[in-house]
């Protein structure tokens, strides 16, 4: 082999490995690989898909999930009794529940009207909160989509409503009952409905079925409705009920509920005694039974507190799976084979190439090859 063949040889394996081909030297003639990575993609998509599974299968068990609805003024705990529903994972312990509190101070509704369709649609919600940690306190804005992280767990803002505050008092008015009351919103203008149930101070257990307006207009039927969401004009009904509310049968009720087929109305719909108020309004219980009155009116949230200890893992395990899969979509397995030909005077380079399926770049790429070679000798290459 002569000066010329070995240092055309070197120049044509230096510029293939400058371009990442594996070189294999063999005497006259160079063979070389290019798309490694194809399979690394492969292998690492395949290994991160291993990795998720993996991750679920291992740490699923111990996440959980709660529900709370929190109203103004009002203070929830991070801890199983102050859930009003939750769900743990198959290997849940009370002790992954990292103590702290979240106090609702006030929530803030925007809301704009579509002109065409006629109604009002929200834009933005914001719930001012007091996170308390140990002898930690901060305030924090929750927000749709922006939840709020305390401890090992997120809180996320799923909903919201109103939440009269009802007083009931006995004959002698004495207050048996005083507190907001949720009511679950039933339209775009918030029209909720809700429960009061008074099972103790009066001579008979009290229920009441109740119907809220934040903005209440009287309709040509002589119904109500609520017009807007906001409380321009807040007024709720109610449908009173005396018996037995079932709270003593040790059997879970749902507070949203009233048995009202075991129950006796003595005012409201179809009794002719209606029951309408505003903030400020007393309403006075047939039979002497006592009052009801409308004191103010409160808004409250309802969120979802989660932990989920499968996120770091499965964002990894994403983040291969995409990478892997892009460098195996997107490198194509090509040969190059390089010999010599002519005479040892004057000695030319014949450049082959093939690829593993389809490559429509294959022709671009080899010419590349050659003429980056091109740049670097003076013997004359053949190309074919």
């Amino acid at each position: 082999m002569t000066d010329g063949t070995v240092s055309s040889l070197d120049r044509a394996e230096t510029v293939l490995r400058k371009a990442h081909y594996r070189v294999v030297r063999d005497g006259a003639s160079i063979r070389a690989e290019f798309g490694y990575l194809r399979e690394t993609g492969n292998l690492v998509f395949h290994i991160a898909l291993v990795g998720i599974l993996t991750t679920l299968a291992a740490t699923g068990g111990y996440g959980w999930s709660g529900q709370r609805v929190i109203i103004e003024g009002q203070s929830f705990t991070n801890q199983l009794a102050s859930y009003d529903s939750f769900h743990p994972g198959s290997w849940f312990a009370e002790q992954q529940l990292n103590p702290y509190g979240v106090t609702l101070e006030s929530f803030t509704p925007e809301y704009t009207k579509d002109p065409v369709k006629d109604v009002w649609m929200p834009i933005d919600f914001t719930a001012k909160v007091t996170v308390t940690e140990g002898d930690a306190t901060r305030e924090v804005f929750l927000k749709v989509n922006e939840p709020l992280v305390a401890g090992n767990s997120q809180m996320y803002l799923l909903g919201n409503g109103f939440a009269p505050v009802i007083t009931v008092r006995d004959p002698q008015g004495t207050i048996v009952f005083d507190q907001p009351v949720a009511f679950l919103s039933q339209d775009s203008n918030l029209t909720s409905v809700g429960v009061v149930k008074v099972p103790d101070g009066l001579s008979e257990q009290l229920g009441l079925q109740g119907f809220f307006y934040p903005s209440a207009v009287n309709l040509d039927s002589g119904a109500l409705a609520s017009n807007n969401p906001e409380p321009t004009n807040p007024t709720v009904t109610f449908n009173v009920y005396t018996g037995d509310l079932g709270l003593d049968s040790g059997v879970a009720a749902n507070v949203f509920q009233l048995p009202v087929e075991s129950l006796t109305q003595i005012a409201g719909r179809h009794t002719g005694i209606d029951v309408v108020l505003s903030p400020g309004d007393v309403f006075d219980l047939p039979g002497g039974l006592g009052s009801i009155e409308f004191t103010s009116l409160r808004r409250f949230i309802g969120v979802e507190i989660r932990h989920d200890p499968t996120q770091t893992g499965v964002a990894v395990s994403t983040f291969f799976i995409v990478a892997g899969l892009l460098a195996s979509l997107g490198t194509r397995r090509r040969r190059v084979w390089i010999r010599v030909r002519g005479t040892a005077r004057n000695p030319e380079l014949e450049w082959g190439g093939m690829s593993r399926g389809d490559d429509s770049r294959l022709d671009a790429a080899l010419d590349r090859l050659v003429d980056k070679t091109l740049q670097t000798l003076t013997d004359k290459v053949t190309r074919e």
